[in-house]
């Protein structure tokens, strides 16, 4: 095993010195403290693996100075033996109450104190494979998450993630004074593009769009893949006239990759048609009535002749 890093404190100078002579002649590293604040000050600075504590010293006694270990939110686990005079050890129960986790009488036998600190040893093996198991579960666990609610083709995030992002945007509608926009887009004659060049292909251009889109969004903006052929992103804090000029942006990048589509006419290129709706602050709509918003004003940019951006607008009514 590695050598351990031991603290001891220990008020009485000679039991100290033979404490840390024994200590460093079994082949651990060693500091020491001459009283239970300066072992406290001493455990806090730095990594210690064991601390050997006497029972009764000056301004923190050994047992207090076991609880603060134990309550200190500090990483690892560190492994306290108690000291006590050889009459005392009815007093071990307390110490175990306190956070101890094996005790040594006084006067102590070298051999012993050893064997101590090859039990704790293996006590702190265990635990630090326990914690990097943690540490790999808890990886494992959020790499699930992020799987769960990550798009497999186009690595955007898909259905899950948005309708919790929606929540979250529409919930900070009553908290701050700021808009935010959907934008529902679909690949035009996806279905023709498909049945020309196969399904292969077909995932490709979506990629290909997807890619365009997400790299197109602005910091807070967040792209998604709604089903097929469509996408869809969230503008945040963003009104109309914002929410119009970024999916144009968008739009044009992605007929700017010049997929050929002869079968989308005029064009000829791969295009998207984006619907917006925006939801403001006061709203009595729900995030799923913004977003059939966004699908209403996305009819009408495939109606209105595709590769287009049109704004959904209500018909004489007020949020």
């Amino acid at each position: 095993m590695e050598p351990l890093r031991v603290l001891i404190a220990e008020d009485e100078p000679v039991s100290r010195r033979v404490l840390q002579r024994a200590v460093e002649q079994s082949g651990n590293q060693c500091q020491v403290a001459t009283n239970g604040a300066e072992a406290w000050e001493l455990y806090r600075a730095g990594d210690v693996d064991v601390v050997i504590t006497d029972w009764v010293m000056p301004l923190i006694d050994g047992p207090e100075l076991c609880r603060r270990i134990r309550a200190h939110p500090g990483t690892g686990y560190p492994y306290v033996i108690l000291l006590t005079a050889l009459g005392d050890k009815a007093h071990f129960l307390e110490g175990m109450h306190a956070g101890a986790d094996d005790y040594l009488a006084k006067p102590f036998d070298a051999e012993e104190l050893e064997a101590r600190l090859l039990a704790a040893g293996r006590v702190l093996a265990l635990h630090q494979r326990l914690a990097d198991q943690n540490a790999e579960l808890a990886n494992l666990n959020t790499a699930l998450a992020l799987s769960a609610r990550t798009d497999p083709l186009t690595g955007l995030s898909n259905r899950l993630r948005l309708w919790e992002d929606l929540q979250s945007a529409h919930s900070k509608l009553e908290r701050y004074p700021f808009p935010y926009a959907v934008a529902l887009c679909d690949v035009d004659r996806f279905k023709a593009y498909n049945d020309r060049f196969g399904h292969p292909a077909g995932d490709a251009a979506l990629r290909a769009v997807a890619n365009t889109i997400a790299e197109q969004c602005r910091g807070g903006d967040r792209a998604y893949r709604y089903g097929g052929e469509e996408f869809l992103v969230i503008l945040a804090a963003q009104a109309a006239a914002g929410a119009a000029t970024a999916m144009n942006r968008i739009r044009q990048a992605v007929q700017t990759l010049a997929i050929p589509h002869k079968d989308n006419l005029p064009a000829e290129v791969l295009t998207i048609s984006c619907g917006i709706a925006v939801a403001r602050p006061g709203t009595k709509r729900t995030q799923e009535a913004v977003v059939a918003e966004a699908d209403t004003a996305l009819y009408q940019a495939k109606n209105g002749g595709r590769n287009r951006v049109v704004v959904f607008q209500a018909e004489g009514a007020n949020e």
